[in-house]
C-alpha cells in the first residue's frame, strides 16, 4: 500500500467552503478510482488554512497513473483547486512499522 501525502494551503477565510468541497471531491471523485483505499483529512489547529490529505492506493501508479492522467483528475481539481493558495506538495510513501 502506498501513502499520498498532500500538504495543501488555502485562501484565509474559505476553511468552511474548503472543508465541504474537500470532503465532496474524495467521496464522489477520487474514491472511485483504480486502486482507491481509504483517505484522512486533517486540518491545521495553529495554521487554519493548512489541510494534510492523505491518499491510500493499492500502487504507486494507481495514483501517478491511473488517476492522475484520467479526466477524474481534472475535474476534483475543478472542485478544490480554486481555494488554493499555492499548489500542494505530494509525496508518496511507503509503510515501514505501525502500531497493533
Amino acid at each position: 500500500m502506498i501513502l499520498e501525502l498532500a500538504d495543501i494551503r488555502i485562501q484565509p477565510g474559505k476553511q468552511a467552503e474548503f472543508d465541504a468541497a474537500i470532503q465532496r471531491g474524495v467521496e464522489q471523485v477520487i474514491a472511485k478510482s483504480k486502486g482507491f483505499r481509504g483517505y484522512k483529512i486533517n486540518k491545521g489547529i495553529e495554521s487554519p488554512e493548512r489541510y494534510v490529505l492523505m491518499i491510500f492506493w493499492e500502487t504507486l501508479e494507481n495514483h501517478t497513473v491511473d488517476f492522475r492522467q484520467s479526466p477524474a483528475f481534472q475535474e476534483w481539481r475543478a472542485m478544490v483547486g480554486p481555494y488554493f493558495a499555492e499548489a500542494p506538495t505530494v509525496e508518496h510513501f511507503s509503510l515501514l512499522a505501525e502500531s497493533a
